[in-house]
């Protein structure tokens, strides 16, 4: 009997070929198995009975990275084939194949590693097909060799030899390479000069973070700036180099006891930082860390990971404490991935360099998750999860990209019926990071052999994708554009990522959005569907005084506030911290602002509304980064306060003056806090009971905030609700494109339909 196999998913460079060709071995099949633009092909004869049963232990036996979603079967005419055999990958126009995230070294290349009678002992370039780079090695597909970064390197015998043994860990393992025929690791000075190669190298290293020097270290998908995070004088020395005042920075740990040592972990917690993908994850700091407190000033969180690569293993082996492992970039530009531009740019920032000569093709910047209560918070979808697919339930005639938001910027490309997410790129506030976009862009093009035809791309004006968007309809009129609003985008990816269908409740709570009238969105409420919504509920706008600058001090917020209840006499005899940040002058001419519309855009945000908050209570009035207020705010959080604040909702209008006017007669930071939180979720709820009969959607930046996350996920089972957050892909704007693909897919059904 002869049977064809067509399978797609991520099935390339997963060590798929050589666990088929062991399959077939164990069954006693003849026939072959390929690698195609496609996916695999494969090719068996045999007893039917053992045909059937090769097919029932291939799904249900799948290497540890590899995933199918799709496989095929056809009974095809017998050919006598007299062994099995991996052939030689075939190159065809539609290119379909998944390209596969990077991967954590696994544990057996780390048990390799650290064996002295190893050949590969203490290699900081080790991997095999279980784990090591991919996605920021490849130039196109077929994922072989001479597609990749590493085509410069020429294999060994030794190496050759597993490479092409099919009942080898490291049969087709593209990265493959030894001391003899791999990557060099060399350290240099800021002048450019080589101090010393090989493992030396990372020993040189090690001694140079003890004595708290800071050093770029190349890793998988760019550079991190790097010192000993138990070294508050390094730590400080990093921030005034970095001008980087408080934002928290993320620290490497060796392994799970050393981070154990510093941080209060749940089980939950632990089965994401030991997962494969190894990503930055929020916990809880311990109260007995050996963490510098200026590694996140202020705040009892830290962002923690384990090494990922050899190299940062063998490199926190030789410094036995933590590391701060942050990404090396300048501000608004995305991370380095050459040793030559760090130099260029951060030469003034750091005292050496630890960098290598296996070229990083496409940048990857490390993920960032968290878990607030029972739910997985994507903060940053990227190295290790991303690029992510996901199988569409019917195909699209059009193949579409959505280019995203302008914060933390990503893209989404469909064809057929695959959906594609790229990593993390950033935002896109200089003319770096736009080259990173559409250089991301250019690369997920290659990669698939994709030309759109749709684009899909936020309302906003001003942002540099929408412009783009236009800009190419321009270029190539033949394509399709399609807007689609920030906050419906935002409902839309979380329908997207649960598959859901009919309408919605949905929470759209995010720092700001471009709305259909044309001012600032951020606090909206709709009933929505796949291609349609209605904006029921939001909270009341208030002026952003100063426009963009509100933005970075939350200050501003609070004052506008006080102008929308108070006359200028009754706010000069208040007495509150907020207006210590102004002069009686300075508070008139924003009044004028205010009175006036100058630079004052209205603004229904409920991030500008933490940031008032956070103002009043006296916690921090001049933001150092995007989200810091909702983060300070849960430090004073006090679940024995219990009461609310009177607060009215007319005609959708959630008026905001009885809270305000409360909140400001309150002195105490918890007070103030904690019942501003038990406010909003009363508010939530308050709406939702008008509307039990719809599950509930939460998304946008706000619900990064893990105590918000968690009061609502506890009052939804309360309630016997049905509710949603986004869980593996990115709650803020970094899901927006997938929202934007998402409505396009439905809209141009309908179209095709009709």
């Amino acid at each position: 009997m002869n049977r064809k196999l067509n399978i797609t998913g991520v099935v390339q460079g997963v060590g798929f070929r050589p666990f088929i060709y062991q399959l077939a071995d164990r069954y006693h099949l003849n026939g072959f198995i390929l690698n195609s633009t496609a996916g695999v092909s494969v090719e068996v004869e045999g007893k039917e009975n053992a045909i059937e049963a090769f097919v029932e232990a291939l799904q249900r036996e799948l290497p540890p990275l590899a995933s199918i979603d799709m496989l095929s079967s056809d009974v095809g005419e017998y050919v006598g084939y007299t062994h099995f055999q991996i052939l030689q990958s075939e190159t065809q126009n539609d290119k379909s194949a998944l390209v596969s995230p990077d991967i954590a070294i696994c544990e057996n290349c780390l048990e390799e590693m650290h064996d002295p009678s190893n050949r590969r002992y203490a290699y900081p370039f080790i991997n095999c097909t279980d784990c090591g780079p991919r996605y920021s090695i490849i130039e196109t597909l077929p994922y072989d060799r001479p597609n990749t970064s590493m085509q410069s390197f020429t294999m060994c015998e030794a190496c050759q030899r597993e490479y092409t043994n099919p009942l080898d860990r490291r049969f087709h393992a593209q990265p493959i390479s030894c001391p003899d025929c791999g990557p060099t690791l060399r350290l240099l000075d800021t002048d450019h000069k080589v101090l010393e190669e090989g493992n030396t190298a990372v020993r040189l290293t090690a001694d140079a973070i003890k004595k708290g020097a800071i050093v770029a270290v190349k890793g998988l998908g760019g550079f991190h700036l790097v010192c000993d995070a138990t070294n508050t004088e390094a730590v400080e020395e990093l921030r005034k180099r970095k001008v980087r005042s408080v934002k928290p920075f993320a620290v490497m740990f060796q392994d799970s006891e050393m981070l154990k040592a510093s941080a209060d972990i749940s089980p939950e917690e632990t089965e994401l930082i030991t997962s494969k993908e190894k990503p930055i994850v929020i916990v809880t700091k311990s109260s007995h860390s050996m963490i510098s407190d200026l590694v996140a000033p202020g705040i009892d969180r830290i962002g923690v990971f384990l090494s990922y690569t050899p190299l940062h293993h063998l490199l926190l082996k030789e410094v036995s404490v933590p590391l701060v492992a942050t990404s090396a970039n300048r501000s608004n530009e995305p991370i380095i991935r050459n040793g030559s531009e760090l130099l260029e740019k951060l030469g003034s920032v750091v005292d050496l360099v630890l960098d290598h000569d296996r070229d990083i093709v496409n940048a990857n910047d490390d993920s960032v998750l968290q878990m607030a209560g029972n739910e997985k918070i994507t903060l940053r979808l990227s190295r290790g999860y991303a690029p992510k697919s996901m199988k569409l339930p019917f195909k699209s005639e059009k193949k579409i990209l959505a280019v995203g938001a302008n914060q933390k910027n990503s893209i989404t490309m469909v064809f057929e019926d695959t959906l594609i997410i790229s990593p993390y790129i950033g935002d896109l506030n200089s003319l770096e990071a736009f080259e990173y976009f559409e250089r991301t862009l250019d690369s997920f093009k290659r990669f698939y052999d994709f030309e759109p035809d749709v684009i899909v791309y936020d309302k906003h004006p001003e942002y540099m994708t929408t412009k783009w968007a236009k800009q190419f309809k321009m270029d190539h009129p033949k394509v399709k554009n399609i807007e689609v609003q920030h906050h419906y985008a935002h409902l839309l990816a979380t329908m997207s990522e649960f598959n859901l269908e009919g309408k919605i409740l949905g929470f759209a709570f995010d720092g700001t959005g471009y709305g259909d009238d044309g001012t600032i969105w951020g606090g909206e409420v709709m009933i929505a569907d796949n291609q349609n919504y209605e904006r029921i509920y939001n909270f009341a706008p208030f002026r952003l005084l100063g426009g963009e600058r509100a933005i970075k001090e939350p200050c501003r917020s609070a004052l506008a506030l006080l102008f929308e209840s108070y006359t200028l006499d009754e706010i000069y005899s208040l007495k509150l911290s907020t207006l210590e940040q102004f002069s009686q002058d300075k508070i008139n001419i924003l009044h004028r602002a205010w009175e006036q519309d100058i630079n004052a855009p209205l603004s229904s945000s409920v991030g500008r509304l933490f940031d008032a908050v956070a103002s009043f209570a006296d916690i921090v009035h001049v933001s150092s980064f995007e989200g810091e207020s909702g983060l300070l705010m849960e430090q004073y959080i006090d679940e024995k306060i219990t009461g609310i604040f009177d607060f009215e909702i007319d005609n959708g209008i959630i008026n905001l003056q009885p809270m305000i006017e409360s909140m400001i007669k309150m002195k105490d930071k918890k007070e103030i806090v904690s019942t501003f939180f038990n406010t909003l979720i009363e508010m939530i709820f308050y709406i939702a009971n008008n509307h039990t009969e719809l599950p509930m959607l939460f998304s946008g930046g706000v619900f990064q905030n893990k105590v918000l996350v968690d009061k609502i996920s506890k009052r939804c089972k309360a309630k016997n609700r049905t509710f949603y957050f986004q869980n593996e892909t990115a709650i803020n704007d970094g899901g927006i494109a997938l929202g934007q693909a998402w409505f396009a897919l439905h809209t141009l059904s309908k179209e095709e339909a009709q």
